[in-house]
């Protein structure tokens, strides 16, 4: 694999007022080192974990098939009808690849499941990885150019995210402006994912970005108080990188400056207020895709240390009838996530709520639960209402804690002081992410979630089929015939 450099006249490094520069524009270099990407390929441990993400993402499409959102998104999308080209999982009817990317988008993101990048706090594969499948079947491509797009898509994704990533304030400035870089960012790297896919040279590639920019959105608010309009944001980044790649085909342009022109995605979104470096330092050379988190717990990400500490004093012995409060010390950026309103998170109405909750982070670590630790079935709508749980979780208290300040949001760190019935203090402190770089899940691990995603819908023998044809796509000569196995399910076994 030969390396691809940055042309001369990249925009200097802390620079973050949205200037012009002399030399190609930040859109120009992402397209430029895609385009090098696609024709040269990437490293091999890059392409390792583009397998293992694949694999993640298309367990977590089946195992989502359980919400009744899912089947909603799914009857919306036959409904729509065009070209039979593209598989979604769960559904022997073929559709057109952007309807198949938003099925498939939605599906990924809706369990809370899916991997996140640290510190820009987004889920880059739930939207790349089935907006690069969908275009590269439509294509007729093999695996190694599917293995290339979403390995770009992700990375753009990322470096677009890391842009709005401000050191100083210690957060993301997307999620600070109540935005969710996720689909934001998200629908940039699926429109290079589909470009790839579909050949587009590197012309075409800058054109697709300067289109996905005015077709990427997404507002968080429901992190906060309800409502599953969250679930469709993958679903929609999805399918806006594979209609934009689609129309570039057909003679659309976008505007070079896109990126961080005047009237440009980081002005719109980041009040122009951002860091250019972030886009270009170290593209094609320093890979941010072997080091995205995977998620052992299918909730949201910073709840997950609380899990962690939960079953750590479970293993001291604690039981619910030891407790007499709890304090949960977290981030203070991730207190209005996890913890307020306070009396939202303490009585959650539904396991998706629940995802969403410090308190019943607690609980459920505390408790016990499956998978690797808790599983789909522990946020459950009977569990979120359980009067045990209720009754613990009213115990519980989310607050901002100054260490976990220092460390956030390169992890979710958490620590967690519980006092007892008998005024012991007992404290336990997590400060590193499992998943991570820091406590990575091992091969067998991952194997554990997807084979837990997916019981009960294919058998152990499609199952393990699966896997190994995901876990080699680079080798596959045939796309639909990966994915058609995952395409019905076994009849009789669906939860």
């Amino acid at each position: 694999m030969s390396v691809w450099t940055p042309a001369a006249g990249a925009r200097p490094a802390g620079n973050p007022t949205g200037e012009a520069q002399a030399g190609p524009t930040l859109a120009q270099q992402l397209a430029a080192f895609a385009a090098h990407t696609a024709r040269h390929g990437v490293p091999d441990a890059v392409a390792v974990s583009v397998g293992q993400r694949t694999l993640d993402v298309l367990g977590l499409c089946v195992a989502a098939h359980r919400l009744p959102t899912s089947a909603a998104a799914l009857d919306h999308v036959l409904d729509q009808g065009g070209h039979p080209v593209a598989t979604v999982v769960g559904e022997p009817t073929r559709v057109s690849a952007a309807q198949a990317a938003f099925a498939n988008g939605v599906l990924a993101h809706s369990l809370d499941y899916d991997d996140t990048h640290l510190p820009s706090v987004l889920h880059p594969s739930a939207s790349v990885v089935p907006a690069a499948l969908a275009a590269a079947e439509h294509a007729g491509v093999p695996g190694e150019v599917a293995v290339r797009a979403i390995a770009v898509g992700i990375e753009v994704a990322v470096r677009l995210g890391m842009a709005g990533y401000d050191a100083d304030l210690g957060n993301s400035v997307y999620f600070e402006h109540g935005q969710h870089a996720t689909s934001i960012t998200g629908a940039m790297g699926s429109a290079v994912a589909a470009a790839i896919a579909y050949g587009l040279d590197e012309q075409g590639i800058a054109d697709v970005l300067g289109l996905t920019a005015s077709m990427a959105s997404g507002v968080i608010e429901a992190n906060r108080t309800g409502g599953t309009v969250k679930r469709l944001h993958c679903g929609l980044a999805a399918q806006a990188g594979v209609t934009a790649a689609q129309l570039v085909r057909r003679g659309f342009t976008g505007p070079p400056t896109v990126l961080e022109g005047r009237f440009g995605f980081f002005e719109a979104w980041l009040h122009g207020q951002f860091f250019p470096e972030a886009v270009t330092e170290g593209l094609g050379t320093d890979w941010s895709v072997p080091g995205i988190f995977f998620k052992p717990y299918p909730a949201n990400h910073f709840t997950h240390t609380t899990v962690d500490a939960g079953r750590a004093f479970a293993g001291r012995g604690i039981t619910p009838e030891h407790v007499a409060t709890v304090v949960v010390g977290v981030a203070g950026a991730t207190v209005r996530t996890i913890g307020e309103p306070i009396e939202v998170k303490r009585a959650p109405e539904t396991g998706y709520q629940a995802q969403f909750s410090g308190p019943y982070a607690f609980a459920a670590g505390l408790l016990g639960g499956g998978g690797l630790g808790t599983s789909l079935d522990d946020y459950s709508d009977a569990l979120a209402q359980d009067p045990a749980r209720r009754a613990l979780m009213a115990k519980v208290e989310v607050v901002p804690d100054a260490r976990c300040d220092e460390i956030y949001p390169f992890q979710f760190p958490a620590v967690v002081t519980l006092t007892t019935t008998d005024g012991e203090v007992l404290v336990e402190e997590v400060l590193t992410n499992r998943g991570g770089p820091a406590r990575p899940l091992s091969d067998d691990e991952l194997a554990t979630k997807f084979r837990d995603n997916v019981a009960g819908r294919l058998s152990p023998e499609a199952a393990d089929s699966v896997r190994d044809d995901v876990l080699s796509l680079h080798t596959a000569t045939d796309l639909a015939a990966v994915l058609k196995p995952l395409s019905t399910f076994t009849p009789g076994e669906s939860p």
